[in-house]
């Protein structure tokens, strides 16, 4: 009995474009009712058109997905799921930029052994290069607080006259509207402002 062959595609938000997943998913001959499309982050991994779809994966089956990380967030976890589709669902996987990740041919010991070798190789240095890009960004950013270079969101300018004006406004003796005016901001720009500036003496 011939196997179905089914398209996974994920993108992270929204606003991602998922067009590159679906052309090389539709070029390998996946047919589209059989193409899972899902916009949702890898980071909690809580994907369940993903999940329903490994779960109804059987023995002849192949799964087709563009790149090795759509399988999972690190290197752990898609060595989980490789396994759980490969040897507990019995399924195919094939990564289309990366030939060699390919378990529909070879599925003797040797070609499972060949699998996960090579499997564990790139999914070790997938993982290695996110760590690394992690370090430079924090390794930046210290590097940038020490020449005093501010991280983050821009704080908004102080006007002249702000603390006496926030004082009074704290004390009841003026309404947070008309400190605003005499400021020049909104009043929730104030407000913001006027809780901000107190924390921080």
């Amino acid at each position: 009995m011939e196997g179905t062959i089914y398209g996974y595609a994920r993108v992270s938000t929204q606003k991602q474009n998922e067009a590159r997943q679906l052309a090389a998913l539709r070029n390998f001959g996946v047919a589209e009712e059989n193409i899972v499309i899902e916009k949702r982050s890898g980071k909690d991994f809580e994907r369940p058109k993903y999940r329903r779809l490994v779960s109804r994966l059987r023995g002849e089956d192949v799964l087709v997905v563009q790149s090795i990380d759509r399988l999972g967030r690190n290197y752990s976890e898609i060595l989980e799921q490789w396994r759980l589709i490969t040897r507990t669902r019995k399924a195919a996987i094939v990564v289309l930029d990366m030939p060699l990740l390919d378990t529909r041919a070879d599925r003797d010991l040797t070609g499972t052994l060949i699998g996960d070798i090579v499997l564990q190789l790139l999914s070790y240095v997938a993982q290695k290069e996110r760590e690394s890009i992690r370090q430079r960004q924090q390794e930046g950013i210290a590097a940038a607080k020490e020449r005093g270079v501010h991280c983050g969101r821009k704080r908004l300018h102080i006007p002249d006259g702000f603390e006496t004006i926030a004082a009074q406004w704290r004390e009841g003796s003026i309404s947070a509207t008309i400190a605003a005016e005499r400021l020049g901001m909104s009043r929730d720009t104030f407000r913001r402002r006027a809780k901000e500036f107190s924390s921080e003496e």
